[in-house]
Protein backbone atom coordinates (compact mmCIF):
# COMPACT_ATOMS: atom_id res chain seq x y z
CA UNK A 1 0.00 0.00 0.00
CA UNK A 2 1.29 3.59 -1.28
CA UNK A 3 2.67 5.35 1.53
CA UNK A 4 0.06 8.54 2.33
CA UNK A 5 1.66 11.96 3.40
CA UNK A 6 -0.13 13.72 5.89
CA UNK A 7 -0.93 17.62 5.38
CA UNK A 8 0.00 17.86 9.19
CA UNK A 9 3.69 16.73 9.08
CA UNK A 10 4.07 19.48 6.13
CA UNK A 11 2.69 22.17 7.59
CA UNK A 12 4.95 21.13 11.25
CA UNK A 13 7.96 20.76 9.06
CA UNK A 14 7.55 24.77 8.21
CA UNK A 15 7.30 24.10 4.44
CA UNK A 16 7.43 27.52 2.34
CA UNK A 17 5.86 25.87 -0.36
CA UNK A 18 2.90 23.88 -1.22
CA UNK A 19 3.94 20.56 -3.24
CA UNK A 20 2.81 20.43 -6.65
CA UNK A 21 0.22 17.75 -6.00
CA UNK A 22 -1.77 20.02 -3.86
CA UNK A 23 -2.14 23.27 -5.98
CA UNK A 24 -5.14 23.22 -7.87
CA UNK A 25 -5.74 23.72 -11.11
CA UNK A 26 -6.22 27.91 -12.40
CA UNK A 27 -9.84 27.78 -12.61
CA UNK A 28 -10.61 25.95 -9.18
CA UNK A 29 -8.23 28.06 -7.37
CA UNK A 30 -10.14 29.61 -4.35
CA UNK A 31 -11.74 33.33 -5.51
CA UNK A 32 -10.64 36.34 -3.18
CA UNK A 33 -14.26 38.14 -1.66
CA UNK A 34 -14.93 41.18 -3.78
CA UNK A 35 -15.66 42.79 -0.58
CA UNK A 36 -12.84 42.97 2.00
CA UNK A 37 -15.34 43.43 5.10
CA UNK A 38 -16.30 40.16 6.86
CA UNK A 39 -19.36 38.66 5.50
CA UNK A 40 -22.25 39.14 7.86
CA UNK A 41 -22.88 36.43 10.28
CA UNK A 42 -25.78 34.63 9.12
CA UNK A 43 -25.46 34.89 5.38
CA UNK A 44 -27.03 31.75 4.97
CA UNK A 45 -30.40 31.33 5.91
CA UNK A 46 -31.09 30.41 9.96
CA UNK A 47 -33.99 28.33 11.33
CA UNK A 48 -35.18 28.20 14.64
CA UNK A 49 -36.25 24.59 15.57
CA UNK A 50 -38.27 25.59 18.45
CA UNK A 51 -40.61 27.85 16.38
CA UNK A 52 -44.18 26.74 15.28
CA UNK A 53 -43.89 23.57 13.03
CA UNK A 54 -45.77 25.64 10.09
CA UNK A 55 -43.00 27.87 10.45
CA UNK A 56 -40.27 25.59 10.34
CA UNK A 57 -41.78 24.19 7.16
CA UNK A 58 -42.34 27.17 5.19
CA UNK A 59 -38.12 28.08 5.65
CA UNK A 60 -36.80 24.73 5.14
CA UNK A 61 -38.99 24.54 1.66
CA UNK A 62 -37.40 27.96 0.67
CA UNK A 63 -34.15 27.58 2.24
CA UNK A 64 -34.15 24.10 0.41
CA UNK A 65 -35.44 25.63 -2.87
CA UNK A 66 -32.62 28.46 -3.05
CA UNK A 67 -30.13 27.47 -1.21
CA UNK A 68 -29.75 23.68 -0.20
CA UNK A 69 -27.91 24.55 2.61
CA UNK A 70 -29.08 26.30 6.06
CA UNK A 71 -28.08 26.79 9.86
CA UNK A 72 -30.34 25.45 12.44
CA UNK A 73 -30.19 26.74 16.38
CA UNK A 74 -32.70 25.42 19.15
CA UNK A 75 -31.80 21.91 17.32
CA UNK A 76 -32.25 19.40 20.35
CA UNK A 77 -28.37 18.68 20.34
CA UNK A 78 -26.68 19.47 23.96
CA UNK A 79 -24.47 22.64 23.25
CA UNK A 80 -22.11 21.07 25.21
CA UNK A 81 -22.02 17.52 23.08
CA UNK A 82 -20.82 20.14 20.14
CA UNK A 83 -18.21 21.36 22.42
CA UNK A 84 -17.15 17.93 23.28
CA UNK A 85 -16.71 16.25 19.64
CA UNK A 86 -14.67 19.88 19.09
CA UNK A 87 -12.48 19.02 21.47
CA UNK A 88 -11.99 15.45 20.98
CA UNK A 89 -11.43 15.73 17.68
CA UNK A 90 -8.89 18.69 17.71
CA UNK A 91 -7.08 16.47 20.89
CA UNK A 92 -6.63 13.67 18.44
CA UNK A 93 -4.85 15.75 15.84
CA UNK A 94 -2.91 18.02 18.50
CA UNK A 95 -2.13 16.16 20.84
CA UNK A 96 -1.29 13.20 19.75
CA UNK A 97 2.08 11.39 18.76
CA UNK A 98 2.00 10.83 14.75
CA UNK A 99 3.56 7.42 15.36
CA UNK A 100 -0.19 6.81 17.81
CA UNK A 101 -1.83 8.58 14.99
CA UNK A 102 -1.10 6.32 12.35
CA UNK A 103 -2.29 3.13 13.99
CA UNK A 104 -5.71 4.31 12.90
CA UNK A 105 -4.63 4.55 9.48
CA UNK A 106 -7.27 3.90 6.99
CA UNK A 107 -7.01 1.95 3.83
CA UNK A 108 -5.78 4.49 1.23
CA UNK A 109 -7.17 1.64 -1.70
CA UNK A 110 -10.69 1.94 -0.52
CA UNK A 111 -13.14 4.45 -0.50
CA UNK A 112 -14.52 5.96 2.39
CA UNK A 113 -12.81 3.53 4.96
CA UNK A 114 -12.61 4.12 8.33
CA UNK A 115 -9.63 5.64 10.16
CA UNK A 116 -7.23 8.30 10.23
CA UNK A 117 -6.64 9.41 6.30
CA UNK A 118 -5.71 11.86 4.20
CA UNK A 119 -6.85 11.63 0.72
CA UNK A 120 -10.23 10.74 -0.28
CA UNK A 121 -10.54 9.96 -3.88
CA UNK A 122 -9.21 6.91 -5.75
CA UNK A 123 -7.89 7.77 -8.57
CA UNK A 124 -4.31 8.54 -8.37
CA UNK A 125 -4.02 11.87 -10.88
CA UNK A 126 -6.39 13.87 -8.38
CA UNK A 127 -5.40 17.03 -6.82
CA UNK A 128 -5.39 16.74 -2.94
CA UNK A 129 -7.12 18.38 -0.66
CA UNK A 130 -5.20 20.21 2.58
CA UNK A 131 -6.50 18.09 5.10
CA UNK A 132 -6.29 15.26 7.35
CA UNK A 133 -9.27 13.44 8.78
CA UNK A 134 -10.69 10.60 11.16
CA UNK A 135 -13.61 8.85 9.39
CA UNK A 136 -16.01 6.91 12.02
CA UNK A 137 -18.41 4.54 11.01
CA UNK A 138 -21.57 4.97 13.24
CA UNK A 139 -24.85 3.51 11.64
CA UNK A 140 -26.54 0.92 11.42
CA UNK A 141 -25.31 -0.39 15.03
CA UNK A 142 -23.68 -3.15 13.28
CA UNK A 143 -20.69 -0.56 11.49
CA UNK A 144 -19.89 0.56 15.09
CA UNK A 145 -16.77 -0.41 16.58
CA UNK A 146 -15.65 1.83 18.85
CA UNK A 147 -12.58 0.16 19.07
CA UNK A 148 -11.52 1.12 15.95
CA UNK A 149 -11.49 4.95 17.48
CA UNK A 150 -8.55 7.00 19.28
CA UNK A 151 -8.60 5.51 22.96
CA UNK A 152 -7.35 8.96 23.71
CA UNK A 153 -8.74 11.56 25.72
CA UNK A 154 -10.92 8.92 27.53
CA UNK A 155 -14.35 10.24 26.73
CA UNK A 156 -13.76 10.19 23.06
CA UNK A 157 -15.96 7.05 21.92
CA UNK A 158 -18.77 8.03 24.67
CA UNK A 159 -18.61 11.28 23.34
CA UNK A 160 -18.65 10.02 18.95
CA UNK A 161 -21.31 7.40 20.02
CA UNK A 162 -23.30 9.97 21.97
CA UNK A 163 -23.37 12.48 18.74
CA UNK A 164 -23.77 10.08 16.75
CA UNK A 165 -27.26 9.14 17.72
CA UNK A 166 -27.66 12.95 18.90
CA UNK A 167 -27.08 13.24 15.09
CA UNK A 168 -29.49 10.76 13.48
CA UNK A 169 -32.28 11.91 15.65
CA UNK A 170 -32.07 15.31 13.80
CA UNK A 171 -31.77 14.12 11.10
CA UNK A 172 -34.62 12.10 10.64
CA UNK A 173 -36.90 15.54 12.12
CA UNK A 174 -35.02 17.52 9.70
CA UNK A 175 -36.52 15.40 6.44
CA UNK A 176 -39.80 14.69 7.84
CA UNK A 177 -40.10 18.58 7.86
CA UNK A 178 -38.65 18.67 4.26
CA UNK A 179 -41.19 16.09 3.66
CA UNK A 180 -44.28 17.92 4.85
CA UNK A 181 -42.89 21.24 2.86
CA UNK A 182 -43.54 19.70 -0.28
CA UNK A 183 -46.93 18.61 0.89
CA UNK A 184 -45.57 14.42 1.25
CA UNK A 185 -46.06 12.21 3.91
CA UNK A 186 -44.03 12.72 6.89
CA UNK A 187 -41.48 9.91 6.33
CA UNK A 188 -41.72 10.08 2.35
CA UNK A 189 -37.85 11.02 1.84
CA UNK A 190 -36.55 8.82 4.80
CA UNK A 191 -38.80 6.05 3.67
CA UNK A 192 -37.14 6.60 0.05
CA UNK A 193 -33.76 6.56 1.78
CA UNK A 194 -34.20 3.69 4.37
CA UNK A 195 -31.95 2.81 7.11
CA UNK A 196 -29.04 5.44 7.37
CA UNK A 197 -25.75 4.29 6.80
CA UNK A 198 -24.20 7.21 9.16
CA UNK A 199 -20.61 8.44 8.92
CA UNK A 200 -19.04 11.23 11.22
CA UNK A 201 -16.16 12.62 9.38
CA UNK A 202 -13.81 15.05 11.53
CA UNK A 203 -11.27 17.13 9.50
CA UNK A 204 -8.39 18.65 10.15
CA UNK A 205 -7.38 21.75 7.94
CA UNK A 206 -3.49 22.99 8.91
CA UNK A 207 -2.34 26.06 8.02
CA UNK A 208 -1.10 26.35 4.71
CA UNK A 209 2.12 28.85 3.20
CA UNK A 210 -0.07 29.27 0.06
CA UNK A 211 -3.48 29.19 0.55
CA UNK A 212 -4.21 30.74 -2.36
CA UNK A 213 -3.35 27.57 -4.10
CA UNK A 214 -4.99 25.44 -2.12
CA UNK A 215 -8.71 23.74 -1.01
CA UNK A 216 -9.24 22.02 2.28
CA UNK A 217 -11.76 19.75 0.41
CA UNK A 218 -12.82 20.26 -3.31
CA UNK A 219 -15.85 21.86 -4.68
CA UNK A 220 -18.69 19.02 -4.75
CA UNK A 221 -21.72 18.10 -3.42
CA UNK A 222 -22.45 15.40 -0.81
CA UNK A 223 -22.99 11.85 -2.49
CA UNK A 224 -26.22 10.90 0.30
CA UNK A 225 -29.56 12.65 1.45
CA UNK A 226 -28.66 14.90 4.05
CA UNK A 227 -25.09 16.02 5.97
CA UNK A 228 -25.20 18.27 9.28
CA UNK A 229 -21.88 19.81 10.16
CA UNK A 230 -20.26 22.00 12.71
CA UNK A 231 -17.59 24.30 12.67
CA UNK A 232 -14.93 25.46 14.72
CA UNK A 233 -14.29 29.52 14.98
CA UNK A 234 -12.09 29.43 11.72
CA UNK A 235 -13.54 30.60 8.68
CA UNK A 236 -13.46 28.18 5.82
CA UNK A 237 -16.64 26.29 4.56
CA UNK A 238 -17.59 27.94 1.04
CA UNK A 239 -20.97 27.32 -0.51
CA UNK A 240 -22.24 28.60 -4.29
CA UNK A 241 -25.32 30.24 -4.88
CA UNK A 242 -25.59 32.25 -7.72
CA UNK A 243 -22.27 31.63 -9.12
CA UNK A 244 -20.81 33.55 -6.55
CA UNK A 245 -18.43 31.76 -3.06
CA UNK A 246 -20.40 32.52 0.01
CA UNK A 247 -18.48 32.08 3.32
CA UNK A 248 -20.07 30.45 5.74
CA UNK A 249 -19.42 32.17 9.17
CA UNK A 250 -18.85 29.62 12.07
CA UNK A 251 -21.90 30.39 14.73
CA UNK A 252 -21.08 28.29 18.20
CA UNK A 253 -24.43 27.06 18.86
CA UNK A 254 -25.72 26.58 15.21
CA UNK A 255 -25.60 23.32 12.77
CA UNK A 256 -24.92 23.29 9.08
CA UNK A 257 -27.95 21.34 7.50
CA UNK A 258 -26.33 20.64 3.76
CA UNK A 259 -28.81 18.53 1.17
CA UNK A 260 -27.33 16.47 -0.76
CA UNK A 261 -27.50 14.79 -4.10
CA UNK A 262 -29.84 11.82 -3.44
CA UNK A 263 -32.56 13.99 -1.58
CA UNK A 264 -32.22 16.74 -4.81
CA UNK A 265 -33.16 13.44 -7.14
CA UNK A 266 -35.88 11.95 -4.17
CA UNK A 267 -37.77 15.79 -4.59
CA UNK A 268 -37.17 15.28 -8.37
CA UNK A 269 -35.20 19.03 -8.63
CA UNK A 270 -37.48 20.40 -6.25
CA UNK A 271 -34.97 21.06 -3.61
CA UNK A 272 -31.10 21.23 -4.41
CA UNK A 273 -27.65 19.60 -3.20
CA UNK A 274 -25.69 21.99 -1.71
CA UNK A 275 -22.49 22.74 -3.62
CA UNK A 276 -19.38 23.59 -1.43
CA UNK A 277 -15.48 23.77 -0.44
CA UNK A 278 -13.18 24.10 2.19
CA UNK A 279 -10.43 27.19 2.00
CA UNK A 280 -7.10 27.14 3.54
CA UNK A 281 -5.40 29.64 5.55
CA UNK A 282 -1.63 30.67 6.52
CA UNK A 283 -2.21 31.50 10.23
CA UNK A 284 -4.95 29.03 11.58
CA UNK A 285 -5.63 25.40 11.71
CA UNK A 286 -9.29 24.58 11.08
CA UNK A 287 -11.61 21.54 12.19
CA UNK A 288 -15.08 20.79 11.15
CA UNK A 289 -17.32 17.45 12.15
CA UNK A 290 -19.48 16.66 9.33
CA UNK A 291 -21.69 13.89 9.79
CA UNK A 292 -23.32 11.89 6.77
CA UNK A 293 -26.81 10.29 6.15
CA UNK A 294 -26.47 8.29 3.57
CA UNK A 295 -29.04 5.00 2.07
CA UNK A 296 -27.38 1.97 1.98
CA UNK A 297 -25.76 0.92 -1.39
CA UNK A 298 -28.16 -1.35 -2.31
CA UNK A 299 -30.91 1.36 -2.44
CA UNK A 300 -32.69 2.38 -5.63
CA UNK A 301 -32.78 6.33 -5.60
CA UNK A 302 -35.26 7.89 -7.87
CA UNK A 303 -38.09 11.37 -7.77
CA UNK A 304 -40.96 9.89 -5.51
CA UNK A 305 -44.16 9.10 -7.54
CA UNK A 306 -45.92 11.95 -5.82
CA UNK A 307 -43.57 14.40 -7.65
CA UNK A 308 -44.30 13.47 -10.65
CA UNK A 309 -47.04 13.77 -13.21
CA UNK A 310 -47.63 14.04 -16.60
CA UNK A 311 -47.11 17.70 -16.03
CA UNK A 312 -44.12 17.53 -14.08
CA UNK A 313 -42.23 14.60 -15.66
CA UNK A 314 -39.17 12.80 -13.86
CA UNK A 315 -36.10 15.35 -14.24
CA UNK A 316 -33.63 11.84 -13.17
CA UNK A 317 -32.90 8.56 -14.11
CA UNK A 318 -33.33 6.40 -11.01
CA UNK A 319 -29.38 4.98 -9.86
CA UNK A 320 -28.41 2.37 -7.60
CA UNK A 321 -26.85 4.00 -4.42
CA UNK A 322 -23.97 2.09 -4.53
CA UNK A 323 -23.16 2.68 -8.77
CA UNK A 324 -23.58 6.24 -7.76
CA UNK A 325 -20.57 5.98 -5.03
CA UNK A 326 -18.38 3.96 -6.99
CA UNK A 327 -18.73 6.88 -10.15
CA UNK A 328 -18.28 9.31 -7.44
CA UNK A 329 -14.86 8.09 -5.95
CA UNK A 330 -13.36 7.07 -9.23
CA UNK A 331 -14.06 9.99 -11.72
CA UNK A 332 -14.08 12.52 -8.75
CA UNK A 333 -16.69 15.10 -7.66
CA UNK A 334 -15.76 18.01 -10.30
CA UNK A 335 -19.01 20.57 -8.56
CA UNK A 336 -21.69 17.93 -9.39
CA UNK A 337 -20.92 16.04 -12.54
CA UNK A 338 -22.24 12.63 -10.81
CA UNK A 339 -25.76 14.12 -10.78
CA UNK A 340 -25.93 15.89 -13.89
CA UNK A 341 -24.79 13.37 -15.43
CA UNK A 342 -29.01 11.45 -14.08
CA UNK A 343 -30.59 14.05 -15.41
CA UNK A 344 -33.30 13.12 -18.17
CA UNK A 345 -34.36 14.81 -21.54
CA UNK A 346 -36.71 17.26 -20.91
Amino acid sequence: MQAITRVQRLAEAGIGQVPPQYIQPLDQRPIKPRSESPSPPNNIPLIDLSKQSESIRCEIGRACREWGVFHVINHGVPLELLHQIRSVGRSFFEQCPMPEKLKYSCDSSSAASEGYGSKMLANEDSVLDWRDYFDHHTFPLSRRNPSNWPESPPIYRRVVAEYSDKMEALAVKILKYMSESLGLAPSCIKDAVGDFYQNITISYYPPCPQPELTLGLQSHSDMGAITLLIQDDVEGLQVLKDGDWITVQPLADAIVVLLADQTQIITNGEYISSQHQATTNASKARLSVATFHDPAKTVKISPASELVSESSPPRYCGVVYGDYVSAWYTKGPDGKRNLDALLLDS
